[in-house]
Order: C-alpha cells, then sequence, then structure tokens
C-alpha cells in the first residue's frame, strides 16, 4: 500500500528548461523531417479507410497488486501506417480529430457545419497562466515533438511557453515499454491545442508507483500556483490546471489522499478510465473527473454527425468518496457517495486525435491516439482558453453543476456503457459521459 509521508527532494536543480528556440520551425521541421523520413521507403500510399490494429500498450494494463500501490496509463492508439516525405496529418479519407476539428466541435472557436478534420483550419488562439502534466517515467523528445506538433497544425509556440520538470530533480529514464512516452506526448500535445497561450509545464516523475506521481502532484501545483517547484508563499496568485491522465482502482485509503487536489487557484484533472467502473484520483470528489465520448461521422462527408457514448469509458458511482456539495442534487440516484465522471470529451480510439512521437519504442511517427487520457488535457485546456479561472477543483465543479443545464453542455442522451452495456446515457447527468461535452464554457 501507499508508505507516508512523502519525502520531497529540494528543487533547486529541478527545474529543466527545454530550450525550444532559438529556432522553433527548424527543430519542427528536424522532427517532421524524421518522422516522414521512416516511412520514406514505404510503398503504401495513402488510402482512405485503411484500418490498423488497435494497441492497448503494456502501461495502460491493470496488473495484479496495483490497487493503492501503482497507476497506469489511459492511452490506446492506432499506427495508421499513411505517410510520405510531403504529407502530414490529417490525411485525407481519414476523418480523424485534429486540434482545429476539436475546437470546432467544443466552440472553442467559431464553429463552422461538420467540423470535418481535413477542412476545418481555424485553430484556438488563447489560452493564458499555466497548465500543468503530471506522468511518470522521461519523454525525451517531448520539446521537439510539441514544436512539430503545434508548426504542422499552426499553433502557436513559444520558448518560454514548455518545460520539462523533473520531479525529485533526477532523471526518470524512460519506460522500456514506450506507452509513457506515447502517453506523454499526448498530454503536453493536446494541453497546448485549445489553449496555446497557456504555459505548459511537464512534470516527469520517478516510476508510476502512487509515492512518485503524488510528488510530482505536489510539485505541479506549485508550478501552477506560483511558478515554483517548492512549497509557495501563502499569498501566492498563480493560476491554472492540473491534468493526470492516469490512474487505477480505487482503494480504502484513497481519502487520505485527496488533500493533495486542494492547492488555491489550482483546477485539477483526471481520466475517467477506459474500462468500465471507477478509478482514483478520477474519484477524487476535488477533481474534475474527464470521461469519453465518441464523434460520429458521416463515411463518406466526414463530416459530424453527433457525439455519442464510448462505450469502454470508465464512469459510475464510488465506493470509498461521499457525495459532495455539487452532486447534492444528485444525492439520491448516488446512493451517498460520488459519481463520475463529471464532464467528457472524445476519447474512443476509432474517433482519436492525431499525435506525434518520435521515441524509438514503439517507433517514431503520426499515430491515432484514444483513451481517456485524450480527454484529461483537453477539457483542461478548452477551461484554461475561457480564462475563468476557478479558486478550487470544487468551485469549478459547483458551476459546472449549477450550469449544466443553460447549454454549457452538450447533454449526450445516445448509447450505453458499464459493465456489459448495463447503463444507458440519459438527459442530464449520467455514469457513461456526466454532464456531457463543453459547449460555450465561457457563459458560465
Amino acid at each position: 500500500m501507499l508508505k507516508f509521508p512523502l519525502r520531497f527532494v529540494p528543487a533547486s536543480n529541478c527545474l529543466r528548461h527545454v530550450k525550444v528556440a532559438p529556432a522553433i520551425e527548424a527543430i519542427a521541421l528536424a522532427a517532421f523531417l524524421l518522422t516522414v523520413g521512416n516511412y520514406a521507403q514505404a510503398e503504401e500510399p495513402v488510402q482512405a479507410r485503411t484500418h490498423k490494429t488497435l494497441v492497448i500498450p503494456s502501461s495502460s494494463l491493470a496488473k495484479a497488486g496495483d490497487e493503492g500501490v501503482r497507476a497506469h496509463t489511459n492511452v490506446r492508439y492506432i499506427d495508421p501506417g499513411l505517410a510520405s516525405p510531403d504529407e502530414a496529418p490529417p490525411f485525407p479519407g481519414l476523418a480523424f480529430e485534429t486540434p482545429a476539428s476539436l475546437a470546432c466541435l467544443y466552440h472553442v472557436v467559431r464553429s463552422i457545419p461538420g467540423c470535418n478534420p481535413n477542412v476545418t483550419t481555424n485553430t484556438p488562439s488563447g489560452g493564458s497562466q499555466t497548465i500543468a502534466i503530471v506522468d511518470a517515467f522521461d519523454d525525451p523528445t517531448a520539446p521537439a515533438d510539441l514544436a512539430a506538433f503545434s508548426a504542422q497544425f499552426g499553433l502557436p509556440l513559444t520558448a518560454s511557453q514548455f518545460q520539462v520538470v523533473f520531479a525529485t530533480g533526477a532523471n526518470p529514464g524512460v519506460d522500456p515499454t514506450g506507452g509513457w512516452e506515447i502517453e506523454e506526448s499526448l498530454d503536453i500535445e493536446y494541453a497546448h491545442a485549445m489553449a496555446p497561450g497557456a504555459t505548459i509545464f511537464l512534470v516527469e516523475a520517478n516510476s508510476n508507483q502512487l509515492v512518485d506521481l503524488f510528488a510530482g502532484v505536489q510539485v505541479a501545483s506549485n508550478l501552477v500556483a506560483c511558478g515554483q517547484t517548492t512549497t509557495c508563499p501563502a499569498n501566492s496568485k498563480g493560476k491554472g490546471e492540473v491534468s493526470m491522465s492516469w490512474g487505477g482502482p480505487e482503494f480504502a485509503q484513497e481519502t487520505s489522499l485527496d488533500s493533495f487536489f486542494t492547492t488555491p487557484g489550482v483546477v485539477y484533472f483526471a481520466a475517467a478510465g477506459d474500462n468500465p467502473g471507477v478509478s482514483y484520483p478520477c474519484s477524487s470528489p476535488n477533481v474534475v473527473c474527464a470521461g469519453g465520448t465518441s464523434t460520429a461521422r458521416n463515411e463518406n462527408t466526414d463530416n459530424f454527425i453527433a457525439e455519442i457514448t464510448w462505450q469502454d469509458a470508465g464512469g459510475g458511482i464510488s465506493a470509498v468518496e461521499p457525495t459532495p456539495s455539487y452532486q447534492a442534487g444528485l444525492r439520491r440516484e448516488l446512493g451517498g457517495f460520488r459519481g463520475v465522471p463529471d464532464i467528457s470529451a472524445d476519447s474512443n480510439p476509432n474517433t482519436g486525435v492525431w499525435i506525434l512521437d518520435t521515441n524509438p519504442v514503439p517507433g517514431p511517427g503520426w499515430y491515432i491516439v484514444g483513451g481517456t487520457s485524450v480527454a484529461s488535457p483537453l477539457l483542461a485546456s478548452i477551461v484554461n482558453a475561457t480564462s475563468q479561472f476557478a479558486p478550487s477543483s470544487t468551485a469549478e465543479l459547483t458551476a459546472f453543476y449549477d450550469f449544466s443545464g443553460l447549454g454549457t453542455f452538450n447533454d449526450i442522451v445516445f448509447g450505453a456503457c458499464g459493465l456489459y452495456s448495463g447503463t444507458f446515457a440519459s438527459i442530464g447527468w449520467d455514469q457513461c459521459t456526466g454532464l456531457g461535452s463543453p459547449r460555450d464554457l465561457d457563459i458560465r
């Protein structure tokens, strides 16, 4: 089980400033050429509707003995095998999501009919303050990948906007399976995608053990609150979000960790999981629990039809956490416990997002990625882009539930989830998608 107290290393040298400049464009081009060079000898041309194998990396598999000890990623990916030296996503005929198409769907930018990934180019330009990402292990290609991703999709990125932090001051080393590197590429790229004006910190924990990840959460909280890794002054004015795309099974002692998510000025997001049921830290009442949806599109035109449930997304009623005040109206339905998720976004790998990861494992290139690991950083950045910074997660969630009937969310009413798909989406909050996906969050 998790052992406390945690010991935090003084962080005079924890912060590693990644030099995305002086030539962002040059780094981006180099990363892009590296990527497409790996496909230069491929004989397979770009083909519409080509299906490849879905991969669930070992980092996303819950293992015996993990409960209260280790967390896993919530990511799944498809290697489309489609690239050539003069092409990069989006590929014509493949309607997977881009920053522009998601910004269109979730009204981060002016929405246009269809929000077609292959023709929608209106990318977000908002965002401010700070978003901190907490992950395990080191992603050595993170700076170049983020630069190349941003260049490909027309997102602004400056030298000072992205920094990597080692939670204990020492490089934690890479994940030999490559799963956490895929996770980190996804997290930083989609935290930046909806709020390209925000500063992004990638906090890398020593391992996926909870004791290490929660050390990373503390560092991330400080970075948002005051821009430093050590304890912040009481009057710190920093604002922003912390995103955690990892999780694990609930355990009896989890309530003792909920206080980690109470730093003033910080709103915490976590992935609901990629299997039926409830996971932690998403179930914490001090965390916005990010669930998963599917973005249904017309097979001929690639235009958006509707957002429906993703049947593999996590959700349900906590066995440990009591009903928080913002869910008081659901108390009878929840039986006195916390219900998750709170809000949701596209997470189905079959309707997934493009990311770039140039690490050696599983191999450098563009991937189609899903899992509720998409939803957590995506929703954090959408909230950041509204420039409405809540003083706490509880305050943010109270606003969500208070405004849920006023057009703030797309209420998803089609589809099923849960064990044996025995739970159905419905009007209002439900265990499949919570309150729904974002729509005009700035009206709060």
